[in-house]
């Protein structure tokens, strides 16, 4: 595969479907070449594949729950395109485990899984993205949280805790390389029309769900890839360490 040096990179984590694949075809229209991560779901990273705009994109499996694949993801990522511009962190799981009636096996297990996958793994490759940046010109690190983060996630609380987390790690990678011209943004969504909440959006609460914003809807993933490709290709420089909002006024903090 050639690599042109001149043309953006950036690895998107989660992006066979939903808010990730919006995400890579929006950036390919942004003239990226895009790194599509996924786990299992080959055939679904391949249709994402397919419509991306452009050339030289690439598929990288990895299951995020293996501290080893996490750090072969990023390997593989440099291996191919020989550097990366910018990181979207939005792999992401929310398996219920309320906690008044979850086992403590249960809770462990979840507890542990979630916080590898939401936290650990973005953690981890943004460390290893901003070493790699460091070496260039800099870059960006985009990642993908929730309005759980700030008004708590009641039966899923390992999932609000997540989050909660990396807002505040990314505010200190912010920190910490801005001298490096890496810069570091947060967009934090509240309910996005994505298989992940397909079911529960058709349930007897989807309907209270869509009140909780005073548009009476969920977002679209388009709607957060649009915020998403902002940060990485627009958004000045003085926003970094900003965690953006993008809820329907859902839910609102000031």
């Amino acid at each position: 595969m050639e690599n042109s040096l001149e043309q953006k990179i950036v690895l998107i984590t989660g992006a066979s479907r939903g808010i990730g694949k919006a995400i890579a075809i929006q950036m390919s229209k942004s003239g990226f070449r895009v790194g599509i991560h996924f786990n299992t779901n080959r055939s679904a990273a391949v249709r994402t594949l397919n419509d991306l705009v452009g050339d030289g994109h690439a598929l990288f499996p990895a299951d995020l729950l293996i501290p080893a694949q996490v750090d072969s993801l990023m390997e593989n990522v440099l291996m191919v395109f020989g550097k990366l511009d910018v990181l979207v962190n939005n792999a992401g799981i929310y398996i219920l485990h309320p906690p008044k009636t979850t086992s403590p096996e249960r809770w462990d297990r979840l507890w542990q899984d979630t916080i590898q996958i939401n936290l650990t793994a973005p953690a981890r490759l943004s460390y290893l993205a901003a070493r790699s940046m460091k070496m260039g010109d800099g870059g960006r690190i985009v990642n993908i949280t929730s309005r759980g983060a700030f008004r708590g996630e009641p039966n899923c609380p390992s999932y609000g805790a997540s989050k909660a987390g990396l807002n505040s790690y990314g505010q200190s990678l912010a920190q910490a390389f801005a001298d490096d011209n890496i810069l570091v943004y947060t967009v934090a969504p509240g309910f996005v029309e994505t298989d992940m909440a397909a079911e529960l959006l058709k349930s007897p609460q989807g309907d209270d769900i869509r009140s909780q914003s005073p548009l009476n809807r969920v977002a679209t993933p388009d709607e957060i890839a649009d915020v998403v490709n902002y940060l990485a290709t627009a958004a000045p420089a003085y926003m970094t360490g900003a965690i953006l909002d993008v809820n329907g006024a859902s839910y609102l903090r000031s």
